[in-house]
Order: C-alpha cells, then sequence, then structure tokens
C-alpha cells in the first residue's frame, strides 16, 4: 500500500513537472499526412460492393438501415464488416477500452491491415485510459494510422491537464462510427467496451445503433474525413511517443491471450448462436428504406469556434420542427433546462403527446447528472410530460435471449439509447443526449430517418416494455413525487427514489445545488 502511494505520489510530481517545462503545448501538426475516404464508385466491385450495390441501385435516393438494438448482433456486425473489408476501415469513438471485447475489436482491425486494408482509427483522448501502449505498438503498422482527438499532454495521470487547459480539454468528440469500404456504417450510441456489448460482470448498457448502407454512408465518410482532417486530430505518434522495443511483441500476446481466454469463448460462442448473424451471412437481412438524413457537430465546436447554426441541436430542431401529435424520446442522460421544460409544455398545450425515458437514480452511471435532472421532474409532470425512469433490473451475465429488444429496455443495468420518434413518422438514432454537455461541450452524430416503419416501431416497443422495465413517475394530490412499478400482479407505489440508500439521496440532493449544471 504505501509502495502504491509513493508511486502515485511520484506521477503526479513527474506530470507536474512535465506541465511546467512544457507549458502545456502540443506538438505540431505541420507535415501531418493527408488522407480521405475512399469513394464508393471504387469499392463497387469489392466483396461488401457487391453484395450492396445491387440493393442501394434499386432504392435510388434512399438509404437502407437495420436497428442493432441487441448487443451480440452489435459486436457481431462490426466484427463481419472488419472480417469483410478489403480498401478501408474508418473507426470513430469517444470510448474504447482493452478489455475482452475491446481488445477483440482491436485484433479485427488489426487482422485487416495485416490484409491490407487500410485502417483509420480516431479516438477521443479522454476515453482510452489504459491504452497507450497497445495504441502506440498498433500505429507501427503501415496500414494503420492512428488519431487522437483533443489530447492531452500529460499521459499519466491525465487528469493533471485540467488544470492548466481545462477550457479545451473540457471539451470532447463523443461521434460513433465505424465504415466499412464506404459501403457499409455503424453509428449510434454504443462505445468499444464490454458493457456496451453484453460482457463481463458490472454495468450493462441497454442501447442502440444503426446498420446502413446507401447514401448514409458516403455522409458518414465525409464527415470522418472532415474529423479526420481537423485541427483537433493529433497523429498518435506524436502524443504517444515511440512505443517500447517489445511492444509489438507484447500485442501479439495481448490478442493471442483474449482471443483464447475463457471470457472470450463464452462470447464469441453467444455469437455463433445469433440469429441475426445467421441472417446476415446468409444475405437475408432486411433493410428499411427510406431517406435517411446525417446530422453532426463541426469539429470546430472543441475550439470554441462553432457557428450556432451548424450545431447538431439547431440541425436537429430544424429536421423535426412542429410535431403534430406525438414525441417519444428515449435519453439515458437528460437534462431539459428551463427552456426545454417550456418547449415540452408548449407542445403538450398543442395536443402534442410528449414522453420521455430516462435513467432512475438506482440504474444511472453518473449520479451528477441525475442531479441535475432531478429539479426538472416536478415542473416537466405539471406541464404534462408523461415521465418513465428505468429500473435497474438485474446484474447477471446476460443470455442473448434476454437482450433481443434493447431498445427501450432489456435485463441489461443501465439505459445508454438515445433515440427519439415524432408523429410515428420520423425517427433519430445517434450519440447525442438531452442535456448541456452534448448541447454545447461534445461533438455529437446521428441520423434522422424518415421511416414510419421504424418510428412506430420505437413507439410499440416503448408501450409494450416501458411499463415492466421502467418506473412511471407522478405527482400526487399534494404535488408530491412517486415513483409507481409494474409487479407482475400488482402496482407498487414508491415515495422516494426506489433502489436507493438515505445517504446516496442526500448527496444527489446537495449535488443539485451545486452550480455545476452547464458542465454536465
Amino acid at each position: 500500500m504505501l509502495h502504491n502511494l509513493a508511486e502515485h505520489r511520484r506521477q503526479i510530481f513527474t506530470g507536474l513537472a512535465i506541465l511546467l517545462l512544457s507549458g502545456c503545448a502540443l506538438p505540431p501538426l505541420a507535415d501531418r499526412p493527408d488522407s480521405r475516404s475512399i469513394p464508393q464508385s471504387q469499392t463497387r466491385e469489392t466483396v461488401l460492393g457487391q453484395a450492396i450495390t445491387p440493393k442501394t441501385d434499386a432504392h435510388p435516393g434512399e438509404s437502407g438501415v437495420v436497428l442493432l438494438p441487441d448487443p451480440f448482433d452489435a459486436f457481431a456486425v462490426r466484427a463481419l464488416l472488419a472480417e469483410a473489408a478489403e480498401t478501408s476501415l474508418d473507426v470513430q469513438y469517444y470510448i474504447w477500452r482493452p478489455d475482452t471485447t475491446g481488445t477483440l475489436m482491436l485484433y479485427t482491425l488489426y487482422r485487416a491491415a495485416e490484409r491490407g486494408v487500410r485502417v483509420r482509427l480516431l479516438l477521443d483522448d479522454n476515453g482510452i485510459a489504459g491504452m497507450d501502449d497497445i495504441l502506440a505498438a498498433l500505429s507501427q503498422h503501415p496500414s494503420i494510422e492512428i488519431r487522437l482527438f483533443n489530447p492531452f499532454v500529460v499521459r499519466n495521470p491525465k487528469w493533471l491537464g485540467y488544470f492548466t487547459d481545462f477550457r479545451r480539454l473540457n471539451y470532447r468528440m463523443h461521434n460513433k462510427s465505424f465504415t466499412a469500404d464506404n459501403q457499409a456504417t455503424i453509428i449510434g450510441g454504443r462505445n468499444i467496451a464490454d458493457e456496451y456489448f453484453g460482457a463481463g460482470q458490472g454495468t450493462l448498457f441497454a442501447d442502440l445503433d444503426v446498420l446502413a448502407i446507401g447514401p448514409a454512408v458516403d455522409e458518414v465518410s465525409r464527415d470522418f474525413d472532415r474529423y479526420w482532417d481537423s485541427s483537433a486530430a493529433w497523429p498518435a505518434q506524436r502524443i504517444l511517443g515511440e512505443p517500447e522495443s517489445d511492444a509489438v511483441a507484447a500485442l501479439g500476446n495481448l490478442f493471442s491471450g483474449a482471443e483464447n481466454s475463457d471470457a472470450a469463448s463464452v462470447y464469441v460462442h453467444a455469437l455463433e448462436d445469433s440469429g441475426f448473424l445467421r441472417k446476415l451471412l446468409a444475405g437475408e437481412l432486411t433493410f428499411s428504406w427510406a431517406p435517411v438524413v446525417m446530422v453532426s457537430d463541426d469539429p470546430a465546436k472543441v475550439m470554441g469556434r462553432n457557428v450556432k447554426e451548424d450545431l447538431l441541436s439547431r440541425q436537429l430542431a430544424r429536421a423535426l420542427e412542429n410535431p403534430e401529435r406525438s414525441i417519444t424520446l428515449v435519453s439515458p442522460y437528460f437534462i431539459p433546462r428551463d427552456a426545454g421544460v417550456e418547449l415540452f409544455r408548449k407542445l403538450e398545450e398543442r395536443g402534442v403527446e410528449v414522453r420521455v425515458l430516462t435513467n432512475s437514480l438506482e440504474a444511472n452511471d453518473v449520479a451528477l447528472v441525475h442531479a441535475a435532472y432531478s429539479k426538472y421532474r416536478k415542473p416537466l409532470l405539471r406541464s404534462g410530460v408523461e415521465l418513465w425512469e428505468m429500473r435497474r433490473l438485474d446484474n447477471d451475465p446476460p443470455r442473448e435471449q434476454d437482450l433481443q429488444s434493447g431498445m427501450v429496455g432489456s435485463s441489461a443495468s443501465s439505459l445508454h439509447a438515445k433515440t427519439f420518434a415524432v408523429d410515428g413518422e420520423t425517427l433519430f438514432v445517434g450519440s447525442f443526449n438531452f442535456d448541456p454537455r452534448s448541447i454545447h461541450l461534445n461533438t455529437e452524430l446521428g441520423f434522422v430517418i424518415e421511416s414510419p416503419e421504424l418510428a412506430r416501431a420505437l413507439e410499440r416497443e416503448f408501450d409494450q416494455q416501458v411499463r415492466f422495465t421502467a418506473y412511471r413517475v407522478v405527482l400526487d394530490e399534494d404535488g408530491e413525487l412517486r415513483w409507481l412499478e409494474q409487479q407482475e400482479h400488482r402496482m407498487v407505489t414508491y415515495s422516494h427514489e426506489p433502489g436507493t440508500g438515505p445517504l446516496k439521496r442526500m448527496l444527489v440532493f446537495f449535488w443539485s445545488l451545486m452550480p455545476i449544471e452547464s458542465l454536465l
């Protein structure tokens, strides 16, 4: 213990010394290699192109989309795209962990690079803890280029950077996309880590991605280029330095160990049993065809140079203005602020039904966010909003059949999907949370899908599942909050946050008084 404390102090003093000597300066971006996404016209003859082009040619102007609520399917499709790619893989994520699924996914990228596929990996530097040595070794491969978005100068401990450069480092890239041969792409809410793919023993997330083919893919590729070429994207080698002499050998051992581990074997077996995977491999997967508009923030947002009209939140407002009947909104981190409450109040006055599903305190993995949200529950309910909070259901290792309906609820223990439907006509899926951080600080990415079929599917699933996976939040006759839980044969009413102790509730109350809402 004393040794660990001394090591921790040494790291802090070393970091402070680096800060003083470097002045927090990032290395220059001059002579950064230039690259662009490969045009779809040049990848039509790849395996993916030959499978996809006849479908897209039959639906001009529309994109084919498949929702991916199931975590095993979401992982399998990414792995299959990486294995099938022949020319390029463009991969962009906020969080990537070196756990079972994170390592397996890196291995699929490495195998693709070994076949000569160009791999471009763009990662937000705030979400790659413990990855520096791995990424430094991977970046040595001639077919792999890695860039870090808005990087930290001090690598260990990173948080020291906030003391001297908080304004810059507080802005992060929250986008998620996985694009193969510019023919197929996956966007949505999932990062790359066990909790997003139904693996491991800790908190598991109910999440939602979209697999897309057609014009939407080219939009995502152009957006990837915009981020890749931005002044916030640094070549990893200039930030991480040269890897240790045995780093490449260690990388091989890491991949071999992950592939042969008990955790991986259980997970791979579950993937092999996936009905979705069988349909995909057999070419029997059914796409929904619809106009799809990609919405995203300008990467300059992290430099504070964004134009308000270019913000994703403004693009969403323009794309989804003037709902007439209903809004069904699913967001794990929901802080509407006064402006959002007023918007919902006006919609309800016009006869628009507004329904919201977010995390309960017991399911929320960021209690500070819940503290900020909790102040708005009574105003929302007084405005007529129908409010639901997802329960923490269990922490048992998931089985595939338990996770098939993860769009608004599953055996996962925390909600992470970000989606909403308007008037049963339009569906949004992406990385955008309805909170100040997504609006003002993080960059985000998503699809606006003009599909009554998919929008109504979300509404139906909300109707069918939310009663059994979430608490209905209401006001009693005295205007006090109550939580209603539908159990098998009865309704249970709680007078305080269900599934939580008095200490946690007290801490959340005190946090709700702190002036930090704009940072959440």
